[in-house]
């Protein structure tokens, strides 16, 4: 008998792609209700009886769900699916088999099989089978495009580049998007903690809702409260209202508790109760409301310490830490530094300085200045600094003298340490070693010397703006200079 094949039309739901399921099932009954049901999913289906004819469909198409007989006529039931699981790694695999056929079940999940039916099965146990496929198959697709975008726009805002470490996070944060699971992030001051919250919310399932932070550093314990859980009119002095609070209006939206360790030890204990029973007491209440938003939190210090030391609740760090990223600082990915420096410079052409004629690049100088600065504040005193010498520079170049005197300072210092090294490797006379500032101060004093004086010349021969030369100049008593900062 020639070979079967049947088609269900039905696509998938708006902004997801259609699945493509393949029937392979000799019982053409039992194939044929697999059609129906899976044709009024989000699939396009298509079944094959016998083992040639599964074949000729694999070999031009790809399947992202396999429903398959393991035990059909003319068997090959269990090499198809090693095939499948070779040549398209990704298709989600459902093992059919009899009830005296249990054993080949487990060894197609061993293989590589995602889920099992044995025979006879409900219609509905078929149909919650494929809604899981489905499913799974649905989240490592959206997770694939999303990394994708991520890697392709170098990343969202401010988290830029390709190191290892960001890569890292790019590839938690296309799963942890799609779920609604509580997000613990860490990360020093200035890594963009509260950025990669707005990403997990943006690119998410309700990026449509709200996303409200909430400073616990910087805000008054009863702020917080009022914020969070809101109150019933009459809870307290001023109570003229009933105020809804943010756990339970935003209908899907985030909430990011920025600096969740500052929060205090009694409102640490009212959150772990919300999320807890997923419930919120708004005060002065006598009945709860349901939670409605994603929490989502940061902190720069070590809450395991904190845990340790009494300081933060145990209950509310298991709670909190369903899934931890970690931010690595800007030192640890030195080599997303030039990226996000010329990023930050674009962008800066765009938003602040269209009107004029905008520096386009940096110097070698900067650039090994900035590859071998450790950036304190991280992405954020990158940024400023980055801003701040577009501002003061007069031409195509950032140069090392439109840094801020401090980054200037520290290419001195530098340039000082590798000439002490230097001289001492010449001389081997360890006896003669000279402070700092006193190689410093021989050094400028040398270039204004062979510069005839020219100490506008001598300041772009040394890297450095003329207000740190005058500067420097007066704390050694050579001469004054102008008060105005100009570098």
């Amino acid at each position: 008998m020639a070979s079967e094949v049947q088609r269900g039309r039905l696509g998938g739901s708006e902004g997801q792609p259609v699945l493509h399921l393949l029937v392979v099932e000799d019982n053409a009954s039992i194939r044929a209700a697999c059609l129906e049901i899976a044709s009024n999913m989000a699939f396009s289906a298509v079944g094959a009886p016998d083992m040639k004819e599964a074949e000729e469909i694999l070999r031009h198409q790809a399947v992202d769900v396999l429903l398959l007989n393991l035990k059909i006529p003319g068997g090959g039931g269990m090499d198809l699916l090693e095939r499948v699981k070779k040549l398209q790694p990704d298709t989600v695999v459902i093992a059919m088999t009899a009830a005296a056929s249990v054993s080949s079940a487990v060894e197609a999940m061993r293989v590589g099989a995602a889920e099992y039916l044995t025979k006879p099965f409900a219609l509905e146990e078929l149909t919650s089978v494929l809604e899981n496929a489905g499913a799974r198959r649905q989240f490592d697709l959206e997770s694939r495009r999303l990394r994708e975008r991520l890697r392709s726009q170098r990343g969202v805002g401010n988290l830029i580049g390709h190191s290892p470490e960001m890569e890292k996070l790019y590839r938690i944060l296309s799963k942890v998007a799609h779920t609604s699971h509580p997000v613990l992030i860490v990360g020093e001051r200035g890594t963009g903690k509260e950025l990669v919250g707005k990403t997990i919310h943006s690119t998410g399932l309700h990026a449509q809702r709200q996303f409200t932070p909430v400073d616990c550093e910087s805000l008054a314990p009863e702020m917080i409260e009022n914020e969070l859980f809101g109150f019933v009119k009459g809870a307290f002095a001023g109570a003229i209202r009933n105020k809804a609070g943010l756990l339970a209006t935003l209908e899907g939206g985030t909430v990011f508790l920025d600096e969740i360790s500052e929060l205090p030890l009694e409102l640490q204990g009212k959150l772990v109760r919300a999320l807890q029973d997923r419930e919120v007491w708004p005060m002065g209440a006598s009945h709860p409301v349901p939670l409605t938003a994603r929490i989502l939190a940061s902190t720069s210090r070590n809450l395991v310490a904190m845990v340790e030391a009494g300081r933060f609740r145990r209950d509310l760090y298991f709670r909190l830490n369903v899934v931890n990223l970690r931010i690595p600082a800007l030192r640890e990915r030195q080599e997303d530094i030039p990226v996000l420096a010329m990023h930050t410079l674009s962008k800066a052409q765009r938003d602040q300085y269209a009107e004029k004629e905008f520096p386009r690049t940096f110097s070698d100088d900067v650039l090994r200045l900035f590859l071998e600065y450790e950036w304190p504040g991280n992405v954020r005193e990158l940024e400023a600094v980055v801003e701040r010498a577009c501002a003061v520079s007069s031409g195509p170049v950032v140069n090392l003298g439109d840094l801020p005197s401090p980054l200037q300072e520290f290419w001195m210092q530098g340039r000082s340490v590798r000439r002490v090294d230097l001289e001492a490797e010449a001389d081997q006379d360890l006896g003669h070693i000279v402070s700092m500032a006193e190689v410093e101060k021989k050094t400028i004093l040398t270039a204004i010397q062979m510069l005839n004086g020219d100490k506008l010349k001598a300041a772009k021969v040394l890297g450095i703006g003329k207000t740190t030369l005058y500067r420097k100049l007066k704390e050694y008593g050579l001469g004054e200079g102008p008060e105005r900062d100009e570098d």
